[in-house]
Protein backbone atom coordinates (compact mmCIF):
# COMPACT_ATOMS: atom_id res chain seq x y z
CA UNK A 1 0.00 0.00 0.00
CA UNK A 2 1.18 3.46 -0.87
CA UNK A 3 1.22 6.69 1.87
CA UNK A 4 0.60 10.04 0.98
CA UNK A 5 3.38 12.52 0.74
CA UNK A 6 3.58 16.17 1.75
CA UNK A 7 3.67 18.49 -1.49
CA UNK A 8 6.26 20.85 -1.52
CA UNK A 9 5.27 24.38 -3.18
CA UNK A 10 6.62 25.31 -6.69
CA UNK A 11 9.17 27.56 -6.60
CA UNK A 12 8.47 31.12 -9.09
CA UNK A 13 10.07 29.89 -12.51
CA UNK A 14 13.29 30.50 -13.49
CA UNK A 15 14.11 31.02 -17.25
CA UNK A 16 17.90 31.08 -18.51
CA UNK A 17 18.72 33.43 -20.86
CA UNK A 18 22.11 33.43 -22.24
CA UNK A 19 23.70 36.52 -23.52
CA UNK A 20 24.92 36.55 -27.61
CA UNK A 21 27.22 39.31 -27.92
CA UNK A 22 28.16 40.93 -31.28
CA UNK A 23 31.08 38.79 -31.10
CA UNK A 24 28.67 35.84 -31.83
CA UNK A 25 27.47 36.83 -34.56
CA UNK A 26 31.10 37.15 -36.45
CA UNK A 27 31.52 33.03 -36.30
CA UNK A 28 29.50 30.72 -37.79
CA UNK A 29 28.81 26.59 -38.64
CA UNK A 30 30.78 26.45 -41.93
CA UNK A 31 28.86 24.40 -44.88
CA UNK A 32 31.98 21.93 -45.22
CA UNK A 33 30.91 22.44 -49.42
CA UNK A 34 33.90 24.28 -51.49
CA UNK A 35 32.66 25.18 -54.92
CA UNK A 36 35.25 24.38 -57.97
CA UNK A 37 36.91 28.25 -59.20
CA UNK A 38 35.82 31.37 -58.24
CA UNK A 39 32.34 32.40 -55.93
CA UNK A 40 30.68 35.85 -57.24
CA UNK A 41 28.76 36.64 -54.06
CA UNK A 42 26.66 39.47 -53.92
CA UNK A 43 25.45 40.69 -51.08
CA UNK A 44 21.91 39.07 -51.21
CA UNK A 45 23.81 35.98 -51.26
CA UNK A 46 26.34 36.67 -48.24
CA UNK A 47 23.34 37.70 -46.64
CA UNK A 48 21.33 34.67 -47.01
CA UNK A 49 24.33 32.45 -46.35
CA UNK A 50 24.47 34.40 -42.87
CA UNK A 51 21.06 33.29 -42.22
CA UNK A 52 21.36 30.12 -42.86
CA UNK A 53 25.13 29.19 -40.93
CA UNK A 54 25.42 32.14 -38.64
CA UNK A 55 26.42 31.60 -35.26
CA UNK A 56 24.59 33.96 -33.28
CA UNK A 57 21.20 32.68 -34.89
CA UNK A 58 22.01 29.25 -34.45
CA UNK A 59 22.44 30.10 -30.64
CA UNK A 60 19.47 31.79 -30.42
CA UNK A 61 17.28 29.49 -32.39
CA UNK A 62 18.82 26.86 -30.31
CA UNK A 63 17.23 29.58 -26.92
CA UNK A 64 13.50 28.85 -28.55
CA UNK A 65 14.18 24.42 -28.11
CA UNK A 66 15.38 25.28 -24.60
CA UNK A 67 12.66 27.64 -23.54
CA UNK A 68 10.06 24.89 -25.39
CA UNK A 69 11.34 22.30 -22.99
CA UNK A 70 11.16 24.61 -19.97
CA UNK A 71 7.28 25.12 -20.98
CA UNK A 72 6.62 21.51 -20.85
CA UNK A 73 8.35 20.99 -17.60
CA UNK A 74 6.13 23.57 -16.39
CA UNK A 75 2.80 21.77 -18.10
CA UNK A 76 4.08 18.48 -16.67
CA UNK A 77 3.41 19.93 -13.06
CA UNK A 78 -0.71 20.34 -13.42
CA UNK A 79 -0.86 17.25 -15.21
CA UNK A 80 -1.72 13.61 -14.06
CA UNK A 81 1.62 11.33 -14.00
CA UNK A 82 1.02 7.52 -14.05
CA UNK A 83 3.86 5.02 -13.66
CA UNK A 84 4.11 1.08 -13.31
CA UNK A 85 6.05 -0.85 -11.58
CA UNK A 86 6.86 -4.86 -11.39
CA UNK A 87 8.11 -6.36 -7.94
CA UNK A 88 9.35 -9.75 -7.66
CA UNK A 89 10.52 -10.93 -4.34
CA UNK A 90 12.28 -13.47 -2.94
CA UNK A 91 13.24 -13.52 1.33
CA UNK A 92 14.63 -15.30 4.07
CA UNK A 93 14.46 -13.56 7.15
CA UNK A 94 16.83 -14.03 10.41
CA UNK A 95 14.01 -13.17 13.44
CA UNK A 96 17.24 -13.17 15.87
CA UNK A 97 19.01 -10.74 14.11
CA UNK A 98 15.44 -8.30 14.25
CA UNK A 99 15.94 -8.62 18.07
CA UNK A 100 13.07 -11.45 18.26
CA UNK A 101 14.12 -14.75 20.41
CA UNK A 102 11.12 -16.97 21.04
CA UNK A 103 11.36 -20.17 22.78
CA UNK A 104 10.59 -23.18 20.42
CA UNK A 105 9.91 -20.43 17.70
CA UNK A 106 12.42 -20.94 14.34
CA UNK A 107 15.06 -18.72 14.46
CA UNK A 108 15.04 -18.46 10.10
CA UNK A 109 12.14 -18.21 8.49
CA UNK A 110 11.81 -18.43 5.03
CA UNK A 111 12.72 -18.53 1.85
CA UNK A 112 9.39 -16.77 1.03
CA UNK A 113 8.11 -14.36 -2.06
CA UNK A 114 5.77 -12.27 -3.76
CA UNK A 115 4.91 -11.03 -6.87
CA UNK A 116 3.32 -7.44 -7.00
CA UNK A 117 2.37 -5.56 -10.79
CA UNK A 118 1.27 -2.51 -9.76
CA UNK A 119 0.46 0.94 -11.13
CA UNK A 120 0.64 4.30 -9.66
CA UNK A 121 -1.19 8.00 -10.40
CA UNK A 122 -0.07 10.92 -9.04
CA UNK A 123 -2.10 14.75 -9.87
CA UNK A 124 -1.85 18.10 -8.53
CA UNK A 125 -5.28 18.92 -9.16
CA UNK A 126 -5.25 22.59 -7.23
CA UNK A 127 -1.71 24.06 -7.39
CA UNK A 128 -2.16 28.02 -8.38
CA UNK A 129 1.62 28.26 -8.05
CA UNK A 130 2.30 25.88 -10.74
CA UNK A 131 -0.19 27.35 -13.23
CA UNK A 132 1.40 30.68 -12.76
CA UNK A 133 4.46 29.57 -13.67
CA UNK A 134 3.58 27.31 -16.64
CA UNK A 135 1.78 31.00 -17.81
CA UNK A 136 4.80 32.47 -17.78
CA UNK A 137 6.70 29.89 -19.39
CA UNK A 138 4.33 30.73 -21.94
CA UNK A 139 5.84 34.16 -22.19
CA UNK A 140 9.22 32.84 -22.05
CA UNK A 141 8.66 31.08 -25.16
CA UNK A 142 7.07 33.91 -27.23
CA UNK A 143 10.06 36.08 -26.06
CA UNK A 144 12.49 33.73 -27.32
CA UNK A 145 10.60 33.20 -30.23
CA UNK A 146 10.77 36.93 -31.02
CA UNK A 147 14.38 37.00 -30.16
CA UNK A 148 15.27 34.81 -33.16
CA UNK A 149 13.43 37.01 -35.55
CA UNK A 150 15.64 39.78 -34.16
CA UNK A 151 18.62 37.78 -34.67
CA UNK A 152 18.20 38.07 -38.30
CA UNK A 153 18.29 41.59 -38.30
CA UNK A 154 21.50 41.29 -36.07
CA UNK A 155 22.69 38.77 -38.66
CA UNK A 156 21.80 41.53 -41.53
CA UNK A 157 23.93 44.04 -39.68
CA UNK A 158 26.67 42.11 -39.25
CA UNK A 159 27.09 40.43 -42.63
CA UNK A 160 26.43 43.87 -44.25
CA UNK A 161 29.37 45.49 -42.37
CA UNK A 162 31.46 42.76 -43.42
CA UNK A 163 30.79 42.87 -46.83
CA UNK A 164 30.52 46.38 -46.72
CA UNK A 165 34.11 46.66 -45.36
CA UNK A 166 35.66 44.20 -48.00
CA UNK A 167 34.07 46.90 -50.67
CA UNK A 168 35.68 49.90 -49.40
CA UNK A 169 39.18 47.58 -48.51
CA UNK A 170 39.08 47.13 -52.59
CA UNK A 171 38.78 50.61 -52.92
CA UNK A 172 41.54 51.32 -50.62
CA UNK A 173 43.68 48.46 -52.96
CA UNK A 174 42.42 50.54 -56.22
CA UNK A 175 43.47 53.67 -54.52
CA UNK A 176 46.56 52.59 -53.39
CA UNK A 177 47.82 50.67 -56.70
CA UNK A 178 46.96 54.13 -58.80
CA UNK A 179 49.27 56.02 -56.06
CA UNK A 180 51.79 53.35 -56.65
CA UNK A 181 51.85 54.05 -60.13
CA UNK A 182 52.01 57.81 -60.41
CA UNK A 183 54.90 57.73 -57.62
CA UNK A 184 56.81 55.47 -60.18
CA UNK A 185 56.13 57.81 -63.07
CA UNK A 186 57.82 60.45 -60.45
CA UNK A 187 60.46 58.47 -58.92
CA UNK A 188 61.69 57.68 -62.50
CA UNK A 189 61.47 61.07 -63.52
CA UNK A 190 63.45 62.21 -60.57
CA UNK A 191 66.15 59.52 -61.86
CA UNK A 192 66.46 61.19 -65.04
CA UNK A 193 66.48 64.60 -64.26
CA UNK A 194 69.11 63.67 -61.57
CA UNK A 195 71.02 61.85 -63.96
CA UNK A 196 71.06 64.55 -66.51
CA UNK A 197 71.98 67.09 -64.11
CA UNK A 198 68.63 68.85 -63.82
CA UNK A 199 67.65 68.02 -60.37
CA UNK A 200 69.04 67.21 -57.63
CA UNK A 201 70.18 64.05 -55.65
CA UNK A 202 67.23 64.81 -52.81
CA UNK A 203 64.53 65.03 -54.96
CA UNK A 204 65.68 61.57 -56.19
CA UNK A 205 65.85 60.60 -52.64
CA UNK A 206 62.26 62.25 -51.58
CA UNK A 207 60.42 60.39 -54.70
CA UNK A 208 61.80 57.21 -53.73
CA UNK A 209 60.36 57.88 -50.34
CA UNK A 210 57.47 58.61 -51.43
CA UNK A 211 57.46 55.18 -53.62
CA UNK A 212 58.11 53.18 -50.83
CA UNK A 213 55.79 54.08 -48.68
CA UNK A 214 52.87 54.14 -51.46
CA UNK A 215 54.06 50.69 -51.66
CA UNK A 216 54.15 50.30 -47.65
CA UNK A 217 49.80 51.46 -47.99
CA UNK A 218 49.61 49.01 -50.66
CA UNK A 219 50.49 46.44 -49.31
CA UNK A 220 48.52 46.97 -45.94
CA UNK A 221 45.61 47.65 -47.85
CA UNK A 222 45.83 43.97 -49.50
CA UNK A 223 46.63 42.50 -46.41
CA UNK A 224 43.39 44.24 -44.55
CA UNK A 225 40.99 42.96 -47.53
CA UNK A 226 42.71 39.49 -47.30
CA UNK A 227 41.60 39.55 -43.35
CA UNK A 228 38.40 41.04 -43.95
CA UNK A 229 37.42 38.48 -46.43
CA UNK A 230 38.07 35.94 -43.84
CA UNK A 231 35.67 37.30 -41.38
CA UNK A 232 33.02 38.07 -43.85
CA UNK A 233 33.70 34.19 -45.01
CA UNK A 234 33.18 32.80 -41.13
CA UNK A 235 29.93 35.07 -40.56
CA UNK A 236 28.33 33.58 -43.87
CA UNK A 237 29.62 30.09 -42.77
CA UNK A 238 31.69 30.00 -46.08
CA UNK A 239 34.63 27.66 -45.71
CA UNK A 240 38.04 29.20 -45.68
CA UNK A 241 39.51 27.05 -48.37
CA UNK A 242 36.84 28.86 -51.16
CA UNK A 243 37.97 31.30 -53.15
CA UNK A 244 35.31 34.38 -53.82
CA UNK A 245 34.90 37.29 -54.90
CA UNK A 246 32.43 40.10 -54.46
CA UNK A 247 30.12 41.32 -57.34
CA UNK A 248 28.45 44.29 -55.91
CA UNK A 249 30.32 47.62 -55.05
CA UNK A 250 27.33 49.01 -53.23
CA UNK A 251 28.54 52.88 -54.87
CA UNK A 252 26.62 56.15 -53.37
CA UNK A 253 22.77 56.38 -53.14
CA UNK A 254 21.40 59.33 -50.54
CA UNK A 255 18.51 58.73 -48.84
CA UNK A 256 16.05 60.75 -48.10
CA UNK A 257 12.78 61.53 -46.32
CA UNK A 258 14.21 61.45 -43.09
CA UNK A 259 12.06 62.07 -40.30
CA UNK A 260 13.66 61.30 -36.52
CA UNK A 261 10.15 61.46 -34.61
CA UNK A 262 8.35 58.76 -37.13
CA UNK A 263 11.22 56.85 -37.55
CA UNK A 264 11.20 56.33 -34.08
CA UNK A 265 7.42 55.50 -33.74
CA UNK A 266 8.39 52.75 -36.64
CA UNK A 267 10.82 51.60 -35.12
CA UNK A 268 8.98 51.18 -31.20
CA UNK A 269 6.54 49.06 -33.49
CA UNK A 270 8.95 46.33 -35.12
CA UNK A 271 11.40 45.93 -33.22
CA UNK A 272 11.11 42.51 -32.35
CA UNK A 273 14.08 42.84 -28.97
CA UNK A 274 11.40 45.24 -27.63
CA UNK A 275 8.52 42.86 -28.09
CA UNK A 276 10.56 39.58 -26.99
CA UNK A 277 11.45 42.08 -23.38
CA UNK A 278 7.87 42.90 -22.97
CA UNK A 279 7.23 38.79 -23.05
CA UNK A 280 9.92 38.88 -20.41
CA UNK A 281 8.33 41.67 -18.08
CA UNK A 282 4.73 39.65 -18.82
CA UNK A 283 6.53 36.72 -17.94
CA UNK A 284 8.13 38.51 -14.45
CA UNK A 285 4.99 39.82 -13.32
CA UNK A 286 3.18 35.70 -13.54
CA UNK A 287 6.51 34.51 -11.18
CA UNK A 288 5.98 36.92 -9.36
CA UNK A 289 2.10 36.04 -8.94
CA UNK A 290 3.25 32.35 -8.31
CA UNK A 291 5.44 33.41 -5.48
CA UNK A 292 2.59 34.89 -3.73
CA UNK A 293 0.24 31.91 -4.37
CA UNK A 294 2.84 29.82 -2.74
CA UNK A 295 0.94 30.90 0.17
CA UNK A 296 -2.45 29.23 -0.65
CA UNK A 297 -3.11 25.58 -0.01
CA UNK A 298 -2.80 23.03 -2.73
CA UNK A 299 -4.92 19.74 -3.57
CA UNK A 300 -3.43 16.58 -4.03
CA UNK A 301 -4.62 12.70 -5.12
CA UNK A 302 -2.55 9.88 -4.94
CA UNK A 303 -3.73 6.44 -5.71
CA UNK A 304 -2.40 2.82 -6.78
CA UNK A 305 -3.59 -0.43 -7.83
CA UNK A 306 -2.66 -3.78 -8.75
CA UNK A 307 -2.30 -6.98 -7.99
CA UNK A 308 0.20 -8.89 -4.98
CA UNK A 309 0.56 -12.17 -4.27
CA UNK A 310 2.88 -15.82 -4.28
CA UNK A 311 2.54 -15.74 -7.75
CA UNK A 312 0.62 -14.30 -10.75
CA UNK A 313 -1.80 -17.30 -10.53
CA UNK A 314 -2.15 -16.68 -7.12
CA UNK A 315 -3.03 -12.69 -6.55
CA UNK A 316 -5.19 -10.34 -5.23
CA UNK A 317 -5.70 -6.94 -6.35
CA UNK A 318 -5.14 -4.14 -3.83
CA UNK A 319 -5.22 -0.43 -3.84
CA UNK A 320 -4.90 2.92 -2.17
CA UNK A 321 -6.20 5.77 -2.95
CA UNK A 322 -5.15 9.43 -0.44
CA UNK A 323 -5.97 12.50 -1.31
CA UNK A 324 -4.21 15.54 0.46
CA UNK A 325 -4.80 19.45 1.13
CA UNK A 326 -0.74 20.84 2.11
CA UNK A 327 -1.04 24.55 3.59
CA UNK A 328 2.15 26.40 4.65
CA UNK A 329 2.83 27.14 7.67
CA UNK A 330 6.13 27.56 9.30
CA UNK A 331 7.66 28.82 5.82
CA UNK A 332 7.72 32.48 6.25
CA UNK A 333 11.34 32.90 5.37
CA UNK A 334 11.18 30.60 2.18
CA UNK A 335 7.88 32.21 1.16
CA UNK A 336 9.15 36.25 1.74
CA UNK A 337 12.55 34.81 -0.11
CA UNK A 338 10.73 33.73 -3.40
CA UNK A 339 8.49 36.81 -3.26
CA UNK A 340 11.12 39.43 -3.03
CA UNK A 341 13.23 37.39 -5.46
CA UNK A 342 10.80 37.58 -7.81
CA UNK A 343 9.96 41.18 -7.13
CA UNK A 344 13.10 42.67 -7.90
CA UNK A 345 13.49 40.36 -11.58
CA UNK A 346 10.02 42.03 -12.54
CA UNK A 347 11.95 45.42 -11.11
CA UNK A 348 14.84 44.28 -13.18
CA UNK A 349 12.75 43.35 -16.25
CA UNK A 350 10.77 47.07 -15.86
CA UNK A 351 14.02 48.83 -15.87
CA UNK A 352 15.39 47.09 -19.14
CA UNK A 353 11.99 47.36 -20.87
CA UNK A 354 12.23 51.41 -20.13
CA UNK A 355 16.11 51.68 -21.01
CA UNK A 356 15.39 49.37 -24.26
CA UNK A 357 13.09 51.98 -25.81
CA UNK A 358 15.25 54.78 -24.49
CA UNK A 359 17.95 53.27 -26.68
CA UNK A 360 15.90 52.13 -29.29
CA UNK A 361 15.09 56.12 -29.83
CA UNK A 362 18.77 56.95 -29.24
CA UNK A 363 19.92 54.29 -31.98
CA UNK A 364 17.01 55.85 -34.90
CA UNK A 365 18.21 59.13 -34.17
CA UNK A 366 21.87 58.61 -34.26
CA UNK A 367 21.53 56.48 -37.29
CA UNK A 368 19.80 59.26 -39.14
CA UNK A 369 22.55 61.97 -37.78
CA UNK A 370 25.07 59.88 -38.79
CA UNK A 371 23.52 59.30 -42.53
CA UNK A 372 23.46 63.24 -42.61
CA UNK A 373 26.54 64.11 -41.93
CA UNK A 374 28.13 60.86 -44.36
CA UNK A 375 26.61 62.35 -47.49
CA UNK A 376 28.11 65.99 -47.19
CA UNK A 377 31.38 63.89 -45.97
CA UNK A 378 31.11 61.99 -49.16
CA UNK A 379 30.42 65.33 -50.92
CA UNK A 380 33.17 67.23 -49.40
CA UNK A 381 35.71 63.78 -50.27
CA UNK A 382 34.82 63.55 -53.55
CA UNK A 383 35.30 67.45 -53.94
CA UNK A 384 38.58 66.58 -52.24
CA UNK A 385 39.38 64.00 -54.29
CA UNK A 386 39.26 66.28 -57.69
CA UNK A 387 41.11 68.75 -56.56
CA UNK A 388 43.88 66.81 -54.64
CA UNK A 389 44.47 65.35 -58.27
CA UNK A 390 44.57 68.46 -60.15
CA UNK A 391 46.84 69.83 -57.79
CA UNK A 392 48.86 67.08 -58.40
CA UNK A 393 48.91 67.06 -62.15
CA UNK A 394 49.80 71.05 -61.62
CA UNK A 395 52.57 70.00 -59.54
CA UNK A 396 53.86 67.58 -61.75
CA UNK A 397 53.76 70.13 -64.94
CA UNK A 398 55.71 72.69 -62.94
CA UNK A 399 58.48 70.06 -61.49
CA UNK A 400 58.55 68.48 -65.51
CA UNK A 401 58.98 72.28 -66.70
CA UNK A 402 62.11 72.85 -64.19
CA UNK A 403 60.27 75.51 -62.57
CA UNK A 404 60.17 73.83 -58.91
CA UNK A 405 61.37 71.12 -57.35
CA UNK A 406 59.91 67.71 -56.53
CA UNK A 407 58.71 69.09 -52.87
CA UNK A 408 55.21 70.03 -54.23
CA UNK A 409 54.70 66.69 -56.21
CA UNK A 410 55.53 64.87 -53.01
CA UNK A 411 53.21 67.02 -50.94
CA UNK A 412 50.63 67.14 -53.67
CA UNK A 413 50.95 62.72 -53.74
CA UNK A 414 50.31 63.21 -50.26
CA UNK A 415 47.18 64.92 -49.93
CA UNK A 416 45.94 62.54 -53.38
CA UNK A 417 46.13 59.02 -51.04
CA UNK A 418 44.52 60.96 -47.84
CA UNK A 419 41.55 62.09 -49.83
CA UNK A 420 41.49 59.30 -51.90
CA UNK A 421 41.44 57.39 -48.12
CA UNK A 422 38.86 60.44 -47.07
CA UNK A 423 36.12 59.14 -49.27
CA UNK A 424 36.73 55.46 -48.94
CA UNK A 425 35.80 56.02 -45.46
CA UNK A 426 32.93 58.57 -46.14
CA UNK A 427 30.94 56.34 -48.36
CA UNK A 428 31.72 52.95 -45.98
CA UNK A 429 30.30 55.24 -42.93
CA UNK A 430 27.27 56.39 -45.33
CA UNK A 431 26.47 53.08 -46.15
CA UNK A 432 26.56 51.72 -42.61
CA UNK A 433 24.55 54.35 -41.24
CA UNK A 434 21.87 53.48 -43.59
CA UNK A 435 22.45 49.51 -42.78
CA UNK A 436 22.25 50.93 -39.06
CA UNK A 437 19.14 52.79 -39.32
CA UNK A 438 17.61 49.79 -41.05
CA UNK A 439 18.53 47.21 -37.94
CA UNK A 440 17.25 50.18 -35.54
CA UNK A 441 14.04 50.01 -36.99
CA UNK A 442 13.54 46.48 -37.14
CA UNK A 443 13.29 46.25 -40.42
CA UNK A 444 16.80 44.91 -41.71
CA UNK A 445 16.09 41.18 -42.77
CA UNK A 446 13.25 42.79 -45.14
CA UNK A 447 14.71 45.87 -45.73
CA UNK A 448 17.84 45.93 -46.59
CA UNK A 449 18.20 46.78 -49.69
CA UNK A 450 16.09 49.99 -49.61
CA UNK A 451 18.35 51.63 -47.41
CA UNK A 452 21.46 50.66 -49.41
CA UNK A 453 20.21 51.52 -52.39
CA UNK A 454 18.60 54.46 -51.34
CA UNK A 455 14.96 55.76 -51.67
Amino acid sequence: MQSGSVATPTAPVQIPQPQIGPSTYQGSVSSRQVTPGVVHLSLSDAIQRGLRYNLGLILTSQNVASARASRMEELQSLLPTATAKVTEADQETDLQAEGLRIPGFPAIIGPYGYTDIRGYLKWSLLNLSALQNYLASKHDFRAASLSVSDARDMVVLTVGNAYLTVIADAARIQASQAQVDTSKVSLEQAVQYHKAGIAPLLDELRARVDYQTQEQSLIASRDAWARDKIALARAIGLPLEQRFDLSDTEPFAPLDRLNPDQAVQQALAHRQDLKALEQQVAAAKLARKAATDERLPTVSFSGDYGDIGINVAHSHGTGDAVGSLDVPILEEGKLRGDAKQAQAQLDEQNARLSDLRGQISADVRDSILDIQAAEKLVDVARSNVQLAGEALSEAQQRYKAGISDNLAVSQAQQAVAQADEEYVAALYQHNMAKLSLARALGVAQSNYKDYLGGK
